[in-house]
């Protein structure tokens, strides 16, 4: 019964009434007006349901939320297991998702909102946005941070005057791509030696540490080698090396959908000046999305971040590339969501990135 009130709830966005539930039931025996009136006031002492005004029906809490994240995900729903404890959330293996796979419309009009992406900055970018679109909440896409990539090769392509295109090729097979916004003009024989100094004195070593060495060679070597280290110093300024320091970077869209959800002034505000801070999204996504496991991750409640955050949930997963973590993909909503069908689609668009940014043997550089 709980799970028939709360995809009523979902629905309507109403509090349900017992009169309302009974009309569900209606072929079933035994189940009366009373009978449920009973049942509904026994879940509303569990803390499952309760009640916003003394004549008004009843609402799901963020405790049967999770419930019912827990049921859809089990093995004999044939959508897979929701793993962990009931105040973080869960998991959702790969190997269990798939006996309501996303419809033939959705995943088109997916794959249009990706039309065009050859970048892992646009893929992510046009993440939060797609996701934004076809859910009632907040699409988010965060980059993975640089710590502990392995850097192979380096290369600079110039798109402008003042614009550079800088990719980093990581020895886990991760192409990072930037475009580079310079304080002054370099030329493409500049671009070349400084990829050339930069791929034979740091192919191997970690991203975050080759930036730190870069910074201090400048200083030591700058009489002797000024010209070249003095272009070196400006592209990595610039975040040719980006991480670190900066932070990853994340995109957000889709607050508007949050500000139309049924919540009062206060409570509005306080949740819109959690989300606006990007520095506690990308804590949270770090700290409930696991970017070394493919897997789609649910947590319902998200007041252990933020008390005004109690009545949103998480649906987040990790899109990789070449083995190596790309980022994290998440639709942040209120708990009355379509839980099955955004758990499908950000496990599709997750899995994408394999493919729309898989480079071509011809295209890697040398």
């Amino acid at each position: 019964m709980l799970t028939a009130i709360i995809e009523q709830y979902i629905a309507t966005g109403e509090p349900v009434a017992s009169q309302a539930v009974a009309l569900s039931f209606a072929d079933r025996e035994g189940l009366s007006s009373a009978t449920i009136r009973n049942v509904m006031a026994t879940l509303g002492e569990a803390g499952l349901l309760e009640q916003p005004h003394t004549s008004a029906g009843r609402v799901p809490t963020a405790a049967a939320f999770r419930y019912y994240v827990e049921q859809i995900t089990r093995p004999d729903s044939q959508l897979g297991r929701v793993s962990g404890g009931a105040q973080a959330g869960g998991s959702l293996p790969q190997s269990g998702i798939g006996a309501q796979p996303l419809s033939e419309a959705r995943r088109g009009q997916i794959e249009e909102g990706f039309t065009g992406v050859t970048s892992s900055h646009d893929y992510l970018e046009r993440t939060s946005h797609v996701l934004a679109l076809i859910s009632s909440g907040l699409g988010v896409a965060l980059a993975s941070s640089t710590a502990g990539q392995v850097l192979e090769h380096i290369h600079f392509s110039r798109l402008s005057t003042g614009r550079v295109l800088a990719v980093v090729v990581t020895q886990a097979g991760a192409v990072l791509d930037r475009v580079l916004t310079l304080d002054r003009e370099l030329s493409h024989t500049e671009l070349e030696t400084a990829a050339r100094y930069m791929n034979e004195n740091f192919r191997g070593w970690p991203i975050d540490r080759a930036r730190s060495e870069i910074g201090r060679r400048v200083d030591v070597e700058r009489q002797a080698y000024n010209q070249m280290l003095s272009s070196v110093e400006e592209l990595c300024r610039k975040g040719a090396l980006a991480g670190g320091e900066a932070g990853p970077a994340i995109f957000v869209d889709g607050m508007a959908n949050l500000i139309t959800a049924e919540l009062d002034r206060e409570r509005l505000r306080q949740m819109l000046l959690a989300l606006e801070a990007k520095q506690r999204l990308v804590e949270l996504l770090t700290a409930y999305v696991d970017g070394r496991q493919q897997e789609v991750r649910v947590v319902v409640g998200l007041d252990e971040a933020s008390p005004a955050m109690q009545d949103l949930v998480l649906i987040g997963a990790s899109a990789r590339l070449g083995g190596a973590n790309l980022g994290t993909v998440a639709v942040i909503a209120p708990t009355r969501i379509q839980y099955q069908e955004m758990i499908q689609a950000v496990r599709y668009i997750a899995k994408l990135s394999e493919r729309i940014l898989e480079v071509p043997a011809e295209q890697e550089f040398h």
